[in-house]
């Protein structure tokens, strides 16, 4: 028979094994299974040689992307070639300057107007839709409505709109892409939280006396955080599509800044005087952004989907 004394020692060696224990989360779980996914790895690595590019391209680049080499500017298709010894290494645009150094600017540009427009409409989104998902009603039928007919309005009009009224800067267009991009979002995201309002442990913090609004923050978007992440990541190529069109259209970025669209509206007017490489060298960054991208987001959706455990 065992004493108390034995059974007191191997309950507390029970909890001792038990703290060395390491649990695994459902985020950890998830990075498991993202990094078993090759083809999302894959995709993530060459999206983090692209910013390596971007960040460090700058200390090997001979030209600034303003700077026009006047020696070689006349004859593009010619001396404007790719050339490591001119330090053109992706040769000149039509006006002479460096292609490899504004394909720098131009892959930061349209980075940088993808990251902070998914992130804008990811931030407007989520909450719109949570929002309104929650507090139901008329408050809801009323706040869908409204989405509905600003989807019902063309987004490429509107963004047009904004850059042709206002001035055609950045600015202006990160605020005309956030604008139209969180509506798609705000209804994922209502259709979510009708499915987690009725759940026990939101049922307990309203019983509690816990505001809605703090249900909402606390509670709501704890829980959406991975369908949230997944459509994030495909958002980012989405808005980094809008904004190639825009400026394909020249209503984008605005000269002596420029972006993949840009740099591929400039090649595509100039392939037929053989230069080749204006439009190639563009386009190529652009469709490895876009591919890899989706890869990524396909990647996140699989190891956060729980249908999956």
């Amino acid at each position: 028979m065992i004493s108390k004394t034995e059974q007191v020692d191997r309950i507390a060696e029970k909890l001792v094994e038990a703290e060395t224990i390491k649990g695994r989360s459902l985020w950890n779980d998830a990075m498991h299974r993202f990094l078993r996914n090759k083809a999302a790895v894959g995709a993530l690595t060459i999206i983090g040689l692209v910013l390596l590019f971007a960040i460090v391209g700058p200390f090997f680049a001979e030209w600034s992307n303003e700077e026009i080499d006047w020696n070689r500017m006349g004859d593009i298709a010619g001396e404007g070639r790719p050339s490591i010894e001119n330090g053109h290494y992706f040769g000149l645009d039509p006006l002479g300057r460096d292609l490899y150094a504004r394909t720098i600017q131009a892959t930061l540009t349209s980075i940088m107007v993808g990251v902070i427009g998914a992130m804008t409409a990811v931030i407007i989104g989520t909450l719109y839709g949570a929002v309104s998902g929650f507090i139901g009603g008329w408050v809801d039928n009323l706040m869908m409505r409204a989405v509905d007919i600003l989807i019902a309005v063309p987004f490429m009009f509107i963004i047009i709109l904004l850059l042709v009224i206002f001035e055609r800067s950045l600015f202006m267009l990160f605020i005309g892409i956030g604008i139209v991009g969180w509506l798609d979002m705000s209804r994922i995201v209502r259709g979510q939280t009708l499915s987690l309002k009725n759940r026990e442990f939101i049922e307990a913090a309203q019983a509690a006396g816990v505001g809605w609004f703090t249900i909402v923050i606390r509670h709501i978007l704890p829980n959406l955080m991975g369908i949230v992440v997944v459509y994030a990541t495909l958002l980012v190529p989405m808005m980094i599509m809008t904004e190639s069109f825009i400026s394909f259209l020249g209503l984008g970025v605005q000269e002596p800044n420029t972006s993949l669209g840009a740099l591929i509206s400039e090649g595509a007017g100039t392939i037929l005087y053989g230069t080749l490489w204006h439009l190639a060298v563009p386009l190529f960054f652009f469709l490895i952004l876009i591919i890899s991208l989706f890869f990524i987001g396909d990647g996140l959706r699989d190891a956060l989907d729980p249908k999956d455990h």
